[in-house]
């Protein structure tokens, strides 16, 4: 291993840190203890250069936390604990792409809509399209997945074009396996984005994240796996 002597600087330089940042680094476990000049100043090595390359690749793919846990463990020749982190959020990402797909075969399972008429239509017509029992569409109401408002003589609940389409999205994901909670902030996003036509771009957007995670955790691989040839 090489053995010229680095300044704070020169590791920070590197990837526009200021030194207090490297410093910081080395008091978190992210890079190894560095050693000291007989005037107490810090000096770093081709060793440092390499971790703190490996958790700059590796925050933008697992997230600051997971990465300074990887680093830590690797620092302290825990590797085995470190692949396991790296595991963990390549199945995290697994997970969210998965969950990107159920919610694009639900949107494109979903019945042309009709028209619920100009007073909504209630719980009862509503259940029976679904296929649901009435109490179903209630406990969904509870959860946040719909939210019908109530005919103000009669107190029924009366369900527009937006509920029924909310309701059926609901329904193709639980079909699907997914929790209401999981549920619940996916009919937020189409809440939010005022229907589904403009949600189109929120997935494209949300697809673009999850390749660019991908692509990050590939970089972030090679930057360790580097620094663990150097440690070896």
């Amino acid at each position: 291993m090489p053995s010229r002597r680095l300044r704070p600087v020169d590791l920070a330089r590197e990837h526009g840190l200021s030194t207090q940042a490297v410093r910081n680094y080395e008091e978190a476990g992210i890079l190894p203890p560095a050693g000291r000049t007989e005037h107490g100043y810090r000096t770093y090595t081709h060793l440092h250069a390499e971790a703190l390359r490996a958790f700059t690749a590796l925050a933008p793919a697992h997230g600051h936390q997971t990465a300074t846990s990887i680093m830590r463990a690797v620092n302290r020749d825990a590797t085995e604990q470190a692949l396991k982190l790296i595991d963990e959020s390549h199945a995290q990402l697994l997970d969210d792409r998965r969950t990107l797909q159920a919610v694009e075969q639900a949107l494109e399972a979903l019945a042309p809509p009709e028209p619920p008429g100009p007073a909504g239509t209630f719980i009862g017509p509503l259940a029976r399209r679904l296929g649901i029992r009435p109490a179903t569409l209630r406990k969904w109401e509870r959860a946040g997945l719909i939210q019908p408002q109530r005919d103000p003589k009669t107190g029924y609940r009366v369900y527009t074009a937006a509920d029924v389409r909310d309701a059926q999205l609901a329904h193709q994901l639980r079909r699907g396996g997914y929790l209401l909670e999981q549920i619940a902030p996916l009919i937020a996003q189409v809440r939010a984005a005022g229907g589904l036509a403009p949600l189109e771009s929120a997935m494209n957007d949300w697809q673009a994240r999850l390749s660019a995670r991908g692509r990050a955790m590939l970089r972030g691989a090679a930057a360790l796996e580097a620094y663990l040839d150097v440690r070896a």
